[in-house]
């Protein structure tokens, strides 16, 4: 006779394999959570930005001559160096018009010394009354004009040479090379208008991080400035350090060196500029980052990131009570310094903090607990703080 259902053998089956009862969902025991209390430090506090690297320099190289172009010597994403040949234009045109114009120099030179020679016989011949002094005057008008059509066959000819070395396009700066935009017997057109670009180079030691920092950061830093607690970036080389995004600390170290001359209306932010070394130009231009700039010194509670939790729009921080139940604490956090974030309202010195446990769904506000003791510890070294 069948007395089960598929279903009910299941989950019999279920039951005696695993084990299963209702009591097993239940926590046994209060929740262990590791406390200590705020690292109490005077430290300078460190402001965080994200922003992206740019190049220190960038030219888009463009031809100054028209013609074809002859030969590329450069490899497409190679780094140059200052006065680097990269592009060769079809030399002949541009040579013999160097020649014509040599030609056109001595053609003048040579009607510049008949017109001295008759000036100077002109001279002789007014003195004995031989010729009038019109004829005086028409000589040395013919002398004066040979010796303008020189200067301009000599300015004809520096122009003529100039273009000839045009057709050798060098690198103006030192970095890394694009590709390139024309190949070999292409025509490309010179000039200062609608000019063929050939390819662009850009600058990568030192290189720049653009930010933006907001209209309070921007007001903050201005006060400090003006009560003499810290000096402007615009005056001083404040200290900044640099993160990318598959890296932990801060290990690329620079300072500030530009800051925006105007508060953007639209978003409400100026944009700022730090220096770095780039001697391995391992850093790219684009590449996302996260800077920290050296800010005030204040005397701070400090605590790691990963204790905040986020409540809706606040942050807040779990700590134990006397009776060890979880009590939430809605903090306001500054910058980073040694490693930790700055709490600057909402805890105190003497408060025992949750730094782990929290992802244990048991841990909620006014659960009761089994802390544990911890300790919070700074990261004392030059890149965690000055």
């Amino acid at each position: 006779m069948r007395i089960f259902g598929n279903r009910t053998a299941v989950s019999l089956v279920a039951i005696a394999t695993f084990g299963w009862c209702p009591s097993a969902l239940a926590q046994k025991g209060p929740p262990v959570v590791t406390v200590a209390t705020p690292l109490a430090r005077n430290v300078v506090q460190w402001d965080e930005y994200t922003g992206r690297f740019e190049a220190s320099e960038r030219v888009t190289l463009r031809a100054r001559v028209s013609g074809y172009i002859d030969r590329v010597h450069f490899a497409d994403g190679a780094d140059v160096k200052q006065g680097d040949l990269l592009f060769t234009i079809d030399r002949r045109p541009f040579e013999i018009a160097v020649e014509s114009a040599r030609g056109d120099v001595a053609r003048a030179q040579a009607q510049l010394t008949l017109g001295q020679m008759d000036y100077q016989r002109a001279l002789e011949l007014v003195k004995s009354r031989t010729t009038t002094e019109r004829d005086l005057d028409q000589r040395r008008a013919n002398m004066d004009t040979a010796q303008a059509q020189l200067m301009s066959a000599k300015a004809a000819q520096r122009n003529a040479e100039l273009n000839l070395e045009w057709t050798e396009v060098r690198a103006p700066t030192s970095g890394r090379v694009s590709d390139r935009r024309v190949d070999a017997g292409n025509l490309v057109t010179g000039g200062q208008d609608n000019a063929t670009v050939l390819t662009t180079i850009v600058k990568l030691d030192p290189i720049y991080f653009v930010f933006d920092g907001s209209e309070a950061d921007y007001l903050h830093y201005s006060r400090l400035n003006s009560e003499g607690q810290r000096p402007s970036s615009r005056k001083a080389p404040n200290p900044v350090r640099v993160q990318l995004a598959d890296e932990t600390g801060w290990p690329h170290a620079g300072h500030m060196n530009f800051v925006d001359n105007e508060v953007n209306a639209h978003s409400g932010t100026i944009r700022g500029r730090a220096l770095l070394d780039n001697h391995d130009l391992f850093l790219t231009p684009g590449t996302f980052g996260r800077l920290q700039l050296s800010g005030e010194k204040i005397d701070a509670l400090l605590v790691p990131d990963e204790a905040i939790v986020s409540d809706q729009a606040s942050k807040v921080m779990f700590t134990v009570g006397p009776d060890n139940k979880i009590v939430p604490k809605p903090v306001t956090l500054g910058g980073f310094a040694l490693g930790l974030r700055v709490i600057t309202a909402g805890l105190q010195r003497s408060e025992r903090v949750v730094i782990n446990g929290l992802a244990n769904p048991f841990v909620r506000p006014g659960a009761v607990v089994a802390p544990e003791a911890g300790e919070i510890k700074a990261q004392e070294s030059p890149s965690a703080d000055e």
